[in-house]
């Protein structure tokens, strides 16, 4: 059974930062690629952003310069760094871990919230 649990969401100012970390019971983490995307209520889900096995990034126009996004195959974890915090942030953010041909495995889902 896979597990992904995600960590770190919360109530922060605009402006201020959030760390959210999601780590997998996976054994062969370091051949997948990582996602954070997230969801507000009646939209779709939006993807954030991506770190792929041999670790490339890429980023949402709406957070590009502002999000990092990093992962640690030891630990089985991926980190997403929000700098720079938007009210239109908020929402629940969810990881997702895959191999490219499949649809991978989902975290429960974490609450960002920013306050203006």
């Amino acid at each position: 059974q896979v597990h992904l649990v995600e960590s770190g969401g919360g109530l922060v100012q605009a402006g201020g930062s959030l760390r959210l970390t999601c780590t997998a019971s996976i054994s062969s983490i370091d051949l997948m690629d990582w996602y954070w995307y997230r969801q507000t209520p009646g939209k779709q889900r939006e993807l954030v952003a991506v770190i792929s096995a041999g670790t490339s990034t890429n980023y949402a126009d709406s957070v590009r310069g502002r999000f990092t996004i990093s992962r640690d195959n030891a630990k089985h974890t991926v980190d997403l760094q929000m700098n720079s915090l938007r009210p239109e942030d908020t929402a629940v953010y969810y990881c997702n871990v895959k191999f490219p041909w499949d649809s991978g495995y989902w975290g429960q889902g974490t609450q960002v919230t920013v306050s203006s």
